[in-house]
């Protein structure tokens, strides 16, 4: 096979999974992991942040606070602690290591893949779903519930 087509086929595979995102998956995984602190509607106000030093952020506004572009790699990295504010002092737990297996390409803000497991692909999908403008473009994408 000649590197040109080993490209091509690489590029493919990433454009696959970079589609593969599962939002339904992303809220099941929200509402068991993060809720607790973040709230059922993401906005920071689940029913363990009054017993937090710092309050968890509202979700919902990611998009809005990161100047009307979703921070994809942020979002997936303070998810798998590879964000070094969460990995070295952040109340928010780590996931990394619970979300561990098979890694699939998820492309950011700037277009450029960065590799992650598909839990935290579909997190991902969810939070997106629940922040600014892509809300808005895509009515019925989730549930307030």
């Amino acid at each position: 096979m000649t590197p040109f087509l080993i490209v091509i086929c690489a590029v493919i595979a990433m454009m696959s999974s970079v589609a593969a995102q599962d939002a339904e998956n992303g809220r099941v995984l929200y509402q068991r992991h993060c809720a607790t602190c973040h709230g059922e509607k993401a906005t920071g106000s689940g029913p363990m942040s009054p017993a937090l030093l710092l309050l968890p952020p509202d979700l919902t506004g990611l998009e809005r606070r990161n100047g009307n572009k979703f921070p994809v790699k942020r979002v997936a990295m303070c998810i798998d602690g590879r964000d070094p504010l969460v990995s070295h002092g952040s109340p928010m737990p780590v996931y990394g290591d619970f979300f561990q297996g098979e890694e699939i390409s998820l492309r950011t803000e700037t277009g450029q893949p960065i590799l992650t497991s598909p839990a935290v692909v579909d997190l991902v999908a969810y939070l997106r779903g629940r922040s600014g403008s892509w809300t808005r473009k895509h009515r019925g994408f989730h549930s307030d519930s």
